[in-house]
């Protein structure tokens, strides 16, 4: 049985049979029946392993935390999630290495958890609460981030010069635009500069055997 709770680049939960490739959390989004009631609950967002040090958990437990699946790290990220500083240790000091690179706030060396994510949430959501976006245009932006056409919510990652339609189960055929389109950035602004100085974050597998 499927639930609701495979995230979108526009960070909705929606209902898939297809799996995801990492897992994830916001907090307890869910009712003892099992039922999304809630979007999120505080500003940690994280990306996880599917598996860790062969911890065992029941979805949907009551009381606990949802847990949330995407595609794949370039989704997570779009949605506002991070990687985790637990199960995903060395992701996680990469991501913070980029953000001090990328001239993000940081009051250390490297920016702590907390930091970040009030940094991220203050990104995550505009004024009524929706998924924020930001305009731009594609000839500024680094691999790895996911935009929207105007006029057209579909989700396109931009990976290997071209725009690739998000599937719940993967990418499709991919289109080209001219540099100087505009469109909106689906990406939080700090993670697209973490991803432009050079964070590398991982993809599904319909791209890879796509190029």
């Amino acid at each position: 049985m499927s639930h609701q709770n495979r995230v979108t680049p526009v960070s909705q939960l929606i209902d898939t049979p297809a799996r995801g490739t990492l897992m994830g959390n916001r907090g307890c989004l869910h009712n003892a029946r099992g039922e999304i009631i809630r979007s999120f609950v505080g500003k940690r967002w994280i990306a996880c392993l599917l598996e860790f040090r062969g911890r065992k958990r029941a979805l949907m437990t009551p009381g606990r935390y949802t847990e949330l699946f995407f595609l794949d790290e370039v989704t997570a990220l779009a949605a506002g999630h991070r990687p985790c500083a637990e199960c995903r240790r060395a992701d996680y000091n990469l991501f913070r290495q980029a953000w001090v690179a990328a001239g993000l706030p940081s009051r250390g060396s490297l920016p702590g958890a907390d930091e970040m994510d009030a940094h991220l949430h203050a990104e995550r959501l505009d004024a009524a609460g929706a998924k924020a976006t930001h305009p731009a245009l594609l000839a500024d932006l680094p691999a790895g981030v996911f935009i929207v056409l105007d006029g057209n919510d579909r989700p396109l990652l931009f990976h290997d010069g071209l725009l690739w339609p998000w599937t719940p189960g993967g990418y499709s055929t991919p289109v080209s635009l001219t540099p100087d389109t505009p469109l909106r950035l689906l990406t939080p602004p700090s993670i697209v500069a973490v991803l432009a100085a050079g964070y590398v974050p991982t993809v599904h597998r319909s791209i890879l055997d796509a190029v």
